[in-house]
């Protein structure tokens, strides 16, 4: 279909290359935007702009933040000397929502896939080593997705923590095998984390 105006149809294209979001959609999330006072559509415009010049990566974690370090790496009541590795931020998201964690974080942002070119040197993996060795960390947590490209990515960290004195554990199997954590719901996730086991455990029981 044709639209009326290339303003139009700049909006709806860039609404369209979202994940999840067809046509038919994009055109209803622009003709929404028109239909907002011009303050509120700009300020939603100002929001992207910012969202894309100002937002940061955490120096310590790799978390999003809008400074240095991120909301959770200066929490006084965390318990920074427990790290939970995720594979990226939806899955910390995940992990926070249920309510049930309450150390901090360290995000690999991605997995060892070498079908999708992505091995250990692209991940940060050197900064979390770095952090059990001058930090004083006593359990790192192994949350990664139940997926081949995951277990290859827990096995590789675990060899390479393998010397350091920090006890090394995995969320329990709440998660079935093949599941994002992103896509597993709060009560099971929060159970998971609870429930972690060492992870020369959870290597046996594979």
């Amino acid at each position: 279909m044709e639209l009326p105006s290339k303003f139009l149809e700049k909006t709806v294209s860039y609404f369209e290359s979202l994940p999840g979001v067809g046509r038919r959609t994009a055109l209803r999330y622009t003709l929404q935007l028109l239909k907002m006072p011009t303050e509120d559509a700009q300020g939603f415009g100002r929001a992207i702009q910012e969202l894309v010049s100002e937002l940061k990566t955490c120096d310590r974690c790799h978390n999003i933040s809008d400074g240095e370090l991120c909301q959770i790496c200066v929490h006084p009541k965390r318990d920074h000397g427990v790290v939970c590795v995720v594979e990226d931020l939806r899955d910390l998201l995940a992990l926070e929502s249920t309510g049930q964690y309450f150390g901090s974080y360290h995000v690999l942002g991605g997995i060892i896939s070498p079908l999708d070119g992505m091995g250990p040197a692209d991940l940060n993996i050197e900064s979390l080593l770095d952090r059990v060795n001058q930090d004083e960390i006593r359990e790192v947590i192994f949350a990664l997705p139940a997926t081949m490209e995951g277990d290859t990515t827990s096995f590789y960290l675990f060899k390479r923590l393998n010397d350091v004195s920090v006890n090394i554990t995995a969320i329990a199997r709440g998660v079935s095998v093949g599941n994002e954590l992103q896509y597993t719901d709060e009560i099971t996730l929060g159970r998971s984390i609870q429930g972690r086991l060492p992870y020369e455990n959870a290597l046996r029981a594979k």
